[in-house]
């Protein structure tokens, strides 16, 4: 009963038993629950609540995607990957996951990453001089760890990074570039550390086919000065996240918006106009200030 906010949730949710979060998930009083976390948990919270009707608002997994064209700005791209990749230690619901390159910029947009990954001071969090902080715990570490496992095997190839750090007080990793082919398993999940996979694509239904292939739909970009490419994306046949942004990355641009996603990442939205309807009990009312009622037609009534 320590933990907090989406830990606390989880924790009482998915332990041994009936637990008191499942039933307080489960007490009718409470009309509607919204539960940020993992995939793993939004399931139990839908299923306890879902039992009752109740309703629920769910943030759950990212695993977000960005599609970079051939005539995007690159030095744009750099900036906007690196920060939604690294920030907050690749720990966030909207931190970019995989990176498509169309081939024409792929090597310049590669090359440039690699270059600023080597750069990033990774330290304690308080110094000023620190661009990265540890992940949250030792778990973390090594989920991470064997996540690159899994990667090497289905033939990812680590560009830097991918090591853990032996520093004092911290679980510090360092941020990694994976060289990805399209298919492979694991681009299906989403490794919650600052692992980030380049995967190179020729024509935009391609890329938007392997976008779209996860089973998780919160946040996704596109680069491009290209009018068309960008209304295709924002499109119906576009991406199918519950955020989709021109220009920008998938982290930091919401706030304000409507927040949340599609599939596995739950649904519901928090923020923006969605959100004040989704927590507000609606009711229909008609008064009739007329004294008159004329809805039989055809019968007398005698009183």
């Amino acid at each position: 009963m320590k933990r907090h906010g989406c830990q606390w949730i989880f924790s009482l949710v998915i332990g041994k038993g009936a637990t008191v979060g499942e039933r307080l998930l489960a007490d009718r009083r409470i009309p509607l629950v919204s539960a940020t976390g993992s995939c793993q948990m939004g399931y139990r919270v839908a299923e306890v609540v879902g039992k009752r009707l109740g309703r629920t608002i769910l943030e759950l997994g990212g695993n977000n995607g960005v599609i970079v064209m051939d005539d995007a700005d690159p030095e744009l791209v750099v900036r906007a990957v690196l920060f939604g990749a690294v920030g907050t230690s690749g720990q966030r619901c909207t931190t970019i996951r995989r990176l498509f390159l169309q081939k024409g910029i792929a090597p310049r947009v590669t090359e440039s990453l690699v270059s600023a990954y080597r750069q990033i001071r990774i330290g304690d969090p308080l110094e000023e001089s620190t661009l990265m902080g540890p992940l949250v715990n030792r778990r973390a570490v090594e989920d991470m760890l064997r996540g690159l496992t899994v990667i090497r095997e289905q033939g990812g190839e680590i560009l830097c990074g991918g090591t853990a750090l032996d520093r004092p007080g911290g679980c510090f990793v360092e941020p990694t570039l994976i060289r990805a082919r399209p298919g492979m398993a694991v681009l299906r999940e989403e490794l919650f550390a600052p692992v980030l996979y380049l995967v190179e694509f020729e024509t935009l239904e391609q890329a938007i086919e392997w976008h779209n292939d996860v089973p998780q739909g919160l946040s996704s970009a596109m680069f491009t000065r290209n009018l068309l490419a960008a209304e295709r994306f924002l499109s119906p046949q576009g991406s199918d996240c519950g955020i989709a942004n021109i220009n920008i990355g998938t982290s930091g641009a919401e706030i304000g918006g409507a927040f949340g996603g599609e599939k596995e990442t739950g649904g519901g939205r928090e923020a923006g106009s969605d959100a004040w309807k989704a927590y507000m009990r609606r009711q229909t009312v008609t008064i009739n200030w007329s004294g008159e009622l004329p809805l039989a037609q055809g019968i007398e009534f005698r009183l």
